[in-house]
């Protein structure tokens, strides 16, 4: 029979070693969140992407607006996909807060809103004010080709009544050289009976 130290000394009747836990991986250099709230920062801590070690005031406004536990929560709900724009959203609510404390973002969209307007409003006054410049030029030509075309049909209708005269004066002038031509060639009986009466008696 064995006896009990040999039941014991046995290797089959040693207990399992349990596992060792892992222990997470601290990085070298701590990200800006973990710096400034004191604490390791570990491989996967869900800040570090966010806010790199180099920028330390991108963390410190958004911690300042929204807290630190608000930010990590916020992310830990987001998928991967979307974590990048909310950091970007929730630093550019927190300096718009730091300008704005009352409306934040939304302040500076009402000021956008009203620019906008304002400048919607010079741009109809704008247009409005080159369609009336358009208009009077168009008046402007119109008048100037009236009085061209005026003038130039009152030319037209002086040339005309100058050269009505020049015929008429030409014609009259024509017709009394026709005339006296024909008072010097025509001879009456009246005009030839003193020429032919020599002849007759003698």
């Amino acid at each position: 029979m064995q006896t009990s130290e040999s039941l014991v000394s046995s290797p089959s009747s040693s207990p399992p070693s349990s596992p060792t836990p892992s222990v997470p991986t601290v990085i070298a250099s701590p990200c800006a969140a973990c710096k400034i709230l004191r604490r390791r920062c570990v491989d996967q801590c869900v800040l570090a992407p966010y806010f790199p070690p180099s920028e330390p005031q991108k963390f410190i406004t958004a911690h300042r607006v929204f807290g630190a536990s608000n930010i990590i929560k916020l992310l830990q709900d987001l998928p991967e996909s979307q974590r990048a724009d909310a950091v970007s959203s929730l630093v550019y609510e927190a300096n718009a807060r730091t300008r704005d404390p009352v409306y934040g973002c939304a302040g500076t969209i009402f000021q956008l809103q009203k620019q906008l307007t304002e400048l919607q409003s010079q741009l109809a006054m704008a247009k409005a004010e080159i369609h009336n410049m358009q208009i009077r030029q168009a008046n402007l030509m119109a008048l100037w080709c009236m009085e061209t075309a005026q003038s130039a049909q009152a030319v037209i209708d002086e040339s005309s009544i100058y050269g009505v005269n020049n015929n008429s004066n030409d014609t009259y002038q024509h017709g009394q050289f026709q005339f006296q031509q024909g008072n010097c060639g025509f001879f009456d009986d009246a005009n030839i009976g003193p020429l032919l009466e020599p002849m007759i008696w003698t």
